[in-house]
């Protein structure tokens, strides 16, 4: 009872810290108050501050977790819905989110290797652009960490989101269906929520990305790791 206790309280301290970092962004939108950084690092200081450890937040994280499957199958809703948009640019959503994909597993896993890092590491880097269930199952059967890997995948979309919006915004890229790309492969869920807030098309194309990016990082990971074992 005692451990039910203190995950229905966790999740309720979670679940305020992001309906208050949510009202702050709604007063006054900007990419660098992402909903997600602010009510995140306010979660980890008060766990530090109470010194909790992570161990026992995960059973709260995991009853939060458990939607992210049907909650990523439901974005075939608004890819039914554009269609027509998808049939109209399809080889370029597909070349476009190819290269993205490629080059991002490439330069992250020179990074680390480069660096002097374990192969493992390396491992678990490299698929970081991929949502969490890729990643994570790409860093288990290459001999992976796969929860470092999932750390990186958070890490990339908490800071490349808002980083990407600005950097479209500055390039005066406005076209949605190029902003949803682009967002949708470097960022993954926190990107396609970035969309879904500019534009429901944006959204699409952005799922789209998302969806994409991770079955091409499966299907790269092996080309890619031989390349890195091999420089």
């Amino acid at each position: 009872m005692a451990a039910h206790l203190q995950s229905a309280w966790m999740i309720a301290l979670t679940a305020a810290l992001y309906l208050a970092a949510r009202h702050v962004y709604l007063r006054r939108p900007h990419p660098l108050r992402n909903i997600v950084i602010w009510s995140a690092a306010v979660l980890i200081a008060f766990l530090v501050a109470c010194d909790i450890p992570y161990s026992d937040y995960v059973p709260a994280k995991n009853i939060m977790t458990a939607p992210l499957g049907p909650a990523t199958v439901g974005l075939a809703v608004p890819l039914y819905r554009y269609r027509k948009l998808l049939r109209s640019y399809g080889a370029a959503i597909i070349v476009s989110v190819a290269a993205g994909t490629l080059l991002s597993m490439i330069l992250s896993g020179l990074i680390c290797k480069y660096a002097g890092l374990s192969w493992d590491i390396v491992v678990s880097m490299t698929p970081k652009g991929a949502s969490i269930p890729f990643a994570v199952e790409i860093a288990r059967v290459y001999d992976g960490i796969p929860a470092l890997s999932a750390a990186f995948v958070a890490a990339t979309g908490t800071c490349m989101g808002p980083l990407g919006v600005v950097l479209l915004t500055w390039a005066r890229i406005s076209n949605p269906v190029a902003r949803g790309l682009a967002l949708g492969t470097v960022a993954h869920a926190q990107g396609v929520a970035l969309s879904l807030e500019e534009n429901p098309q944006q959204g699409a194309m952005a799922g789209l990305a998302m969806i994409l990016a991770g079955i091409m990082t499966a299907g790269l990971a092996p080309p890619v790791f031989r390349l890195l074992q091999n420089v």
